[in-house]
Order: structure tokens, then sequence, then C-alpha cells
């Protein structure tokens, strides 16, 4: 734990947390602002620029958003054995801002195949660079703390308010300008936030503490077949972009990856807490996979908004004349208002011991997400088929789904990177990313369940999404209910009373 303080000290603090959570901060930030920016318009890129129906359009951008959190988990074992999260977190940054650059490119729209294939291209390098940025920049956030500091939850939740602070500004800025101005504007001023991330990335590397940095660097330079390891890394990325140009284009096949690579991956997780872990880490490991399995329940309900509920709110919503990808900022702005009250709530609740635990707050906001559904729901029906969803019901639903993700995503991140010993942080957050995967492609399947709508006339189509939200939305409630009930189990299992920094386990070794 000392080891920590010093470095803390040389390096000085802001707020209470080293600098280097800061640097992230903005890094992320602008990360999710070419992100969330280029997500806003995706769903109306899909149907209104290259003409694909809503189903299809809800299967491309459930087997897209999937590819983006299914791919940290490759790179997140090249990190843990190879690059260092920091090089990692840098080559995706590259690969992210050339992608966005890319996507800038809109053609003539329809189905012209050359235009297509670029879009397509775009989207891989997107996918590719998020699987190398995602989980590791996570990790670097928890490597900043000993795994017993209090400081860590509130750490994670600031880091959250970076991510949805540039979700916020990509949502209303890239949304605004590409619906109102054109595709390319809004996808160019993506890249450009993009750019700026990756220059932050690079100045503050000093402030990180020499935190991810490769754990044999020695290795990175040996050479095979005449060429350094680093660089064949680096040259397996853009293979894994040239994979995703093709199953971008074939969902199905994604589909089938998931459920494939998803069973080996949670046999390999498990063999491993079976057999060379012990009881106490094989518990937590299997309190985590426990917490995974729910975030996809909650992901495939969440994700709705970036796809079938962007759609509503286009076709059904009197948005007054506002833009509907403006909406996605919703999200996004809850959090940055609500964030900094969760983590003072967490922390005060913890000091006198009345903290729930992570698994209850995971069953909160499942419920959460159901309920927001249901609101939704209730709203649209309450002022008959032919009439447009008063916008209230839009800022209701987003709010209910907000304050569920407040009780997950930021606990899931922290919880992942607690629960995991060191030599499997990044393994155990790129399977909590493969979770979202799974929940993003189901949410695609939910979204074009949905798609029926415009095949048999507006209110009709209204009719069947308004359906489906209902089914998903109880659904949710219930198993919400569940996990509450047994979260006391789960708790257990994460043996938080005899949890260890690494450095401490470490020293006692050696005093052995």
């Amino acid at each position: 734990m000392a080891t920590y303080a010093q470095d803390g000290d040389s390096a000085g603090t802001f707020l209470g947390h080293p600098k280097g959570l800061f640097v992230l901060f903005f890094a992320e930030m602008w990360e999710r602002f070419s992100y969330y920016g280029m997500r806003a318009l995706l769903i109306f890129y899909l149907t209104k620029h290259w003409l694909f129906s809503d189903s299809e359009a809800g299967v491309i951008y459930g087997a897209y958003t999937a590819l983006v959190y299914i791919t940290p988990v490759l790179g997140g074992y090249l990190a843990d054995k190879y690059l260092g999260q920091r090089k990692a977190v840098l080559y995706g940054a590259v690969l992210l801002t050339f992608g966005h650059f890319i996507m800038g490119f809109e053609g003539d729209g329809g189905q012209d195949p050359t235009s297509l294939n670029i879009f397509w291209l775009a989207l891989a390098f997107i996918i590719v660079g998020s699987g190398f940025l995602k989980a590791n920049i996570s990790v670097i956030v928890g490597q900043l703390y000993p795994r017993t500091d209090t400081r860590r939850d509130p750490a994670y939740t600031i880091f959250y308010m970076g991510i949805n602070l540039g979700a916020f500004l990509g949502s209303l800025l890239c949304g605004y300008i590409g619906e109102t101005y054109g595709w390319s504007y809004g996808f160019g001023l993506a890249g450009f936030g993009m750019l700026l991330g990756l220059l932050v990335f690079i100045w503050g590397k000093p402030l990180l503490l020499g935190r991810g940095e490769p754990s044999d660097p020695a290795k990175l330079l040996s050479k095979v077949a005449g060429i350094k390891l680093e660089w064949l890394l680096y040259a397996v990325g853009l293979v894994g972009v040239g994979l995703c140009w093709w199953m971008v284009q074939n969902q199905a096949v994604v589909g089938t990856l998931l459920g494939v690579f998803g069973a080996i991956l949670v046999a390999y997780v498990l063999f491993i807490a079976v057999v060379k872990l012990p009881s106490e880490d094989r518990d937590r490991i299997f309190a985590a996979m426990f917490l995974i399995f729910v975030s996809i329940v909650f992901w495939a309900l969440f994700e709705q908004a970036g796809s079938s509920l962007n759609l509503f709110t286009d076709r059904h919503v009197d948005r007054a004349g506002v833009p509907a990808s403006v909406f996605q900022s919703l999200n996004a702005a809850y959090i940055f208002m609500l964030a900094p009250l969760f983590a003072m709530l967490w922390t005060m609740m913890s000091k006198s011991g009345k903290e729930p635990s992570a698994p209850f707050k995971f069953g909160l906001g499942v419920i959460q997400v159901g309920l927001g559904f249901l609101v939704l729901v209730w709203g649209a029906n309450s002022v008959g088929a032919d009439a447009a969803v008063p916008v209230i019901f839009i800022f209701l639903i987003y709010l209910l789904h907000t304050t569920g993700e407040l009780c997950l995503s930021p606990v899931g991140l922290s919880a992942m990177n607690r629960l995991a010993p060191a030599h499997m942080a990044s393994l155990i957050m790129g399977t909590w990313f493969f979770a979202s995967a799974t929940g993003n492609f189901a949410a695609g399947l939910i979204a074009a369940a949905a798609g029926a709508e415009g095949l048999e006339g507006e209110a009709a189509g209204k009719e069947v999404v308004l359906g489906v939200y209902s089914t998903v939305g109880w659904y949710a409630i219930g198993i919400g209910v569940a996990v509450l009930v047994i979260s006391p189990l789960i708790k257990k299992m994460m043996h938080l009373d005899t949890l260890k920094d690494d450095g401490d386990a470490t020293a006692a070794k050696e005093a052995h």
C-alpha cells in the first residue's frame, strides 16, 4: 500500500484522487464523444441513407455494437500478456481516429457496393480500435488504487462521468449537425473528437505513474520471423479489421461467434478459477461471473436507446422539431448530473455500514430498466394509438434507465477490477465487455422484433413496438427481483472482509 501512497505524493492529487485519473477522464471523454456521436446517427444512417429496412438496420446495429464489445477480450488478452494497457490504449485510439474519419465518406447512398464497402471498413476500424481501448483504459483506472482503497468506487464513478460528458456532447453536437447539415459533417466531427482524445492520452503519460506498462518490455523487442513482436501484435489488429469488415456484413456469423466463443470464454475463466485459484479467489470469480450474466439482461434492454427507441422517438413522439438523435444525449446528461450524487450516496452509506452490495445494486438496475419501458408504454397508451406521444415520457424512460445504469455499470467496472486477481484483471474486464456484446446483440434482435414498424401502417407499427417493450419490461422486473433475493449469497461469495491489496499479498509472500 505504501508504494501507491508514494506514487500519489510524487505526482500530486486533484480532488483527493491521483491526477492520472483525470488524464484518463479526458481521454475517455473524447473517445466517447466520437463513439456516441456516431452512434446517435447510425440507425438513421442505415435506414435513411443506405435504405435498409428497420429489421435489417436493427440487426446490423446489434452486430456492430456486439463486435465493439467482443474485441476487448482480444485487446485485454494482448495487453495482459504482451503490450501492457497503455500501449494497447494508444494503438486503439489510432485505429479509432482513422475509422471515424473514414465514416465521413458517405457516397451516394442507396445500396452502392463501393460506398457500402467503405462504410463497412470504417465500422471495422472502430470495432477493433474499441477492442484495444475499452477494457484497458478501465483497467488503468483500477491500477491507480490499491484493491481495498475506498476511493475506488468514487473513482470509477468520476471516470464514468467523463464517459458520459463525452457521450452527451457527442450525441448532441454530432447528432444535430449530422441530421441538419449532412452525415459527413456529423461523422467528421466525431473523428475530430477522437483525435483530441488521442492527443490528451499521449500528453498525460507521465501522470499515469508508470501504470499499464508491459510486464516484459524486452519481449516486445524480440523478433519473430524477422519482425519485432510489438509490430507483429499491431499487425494482428489489422487482420482483426479485415475479419470485422466481413463479420459486420454477415450478422448471423456474429450470433454464432457469440454463442461459441462465449461458451469457451466462460469455460476457460471457470477452469482457471477451479483449478488454479485458492478457494476465496475462486468464489470471487464465481461472483463476478454471476454479475456478468445479470448485466447481459440489462444491456439487452438498455441498448434499445440507439436503435428501436431512437426510431420510435423519430416517428411517434411530439419532438417540437428537435432532431430525434439529439435525445440520445439525455442519458449522458442525467448521468453527468446524477453520478456525483450516487458517488456521495454510496460513500455516506459505506461509512455508516448501510451501502447495498454490488449484486443488490445490480438487481435494482435491472428493475429500473424494466420500469422505464413500462412507463413509456403507459404514456403512449394513455394518449391513444393515433396521437403523438408526449416528449415527457422519453425524458422519463431515459431517467429510469440512467438511474438503473448508475446502479450497475460503474459498480460493475469496480467489482470486476476488485474481484479479479491482478494476473486476470484484463481478462475479467474483457469478459465483462463480452457480456455487453451479448447484450448488444440481443438488443439488435429485440429491435428487429420491433422492426415490423412501417409494414402495416404507422399506428400498427407503433402497437408492435409497444407490445415488445411491455414484454421485455415485465421480464426485466421479474429477473431483477430474483437477483435481489439471492444477492446476500453472492455478496458472501465476494469475501470482501478478507480482500487484500496485491502489494500486501506480495509483501506477505516475501516475508515467508
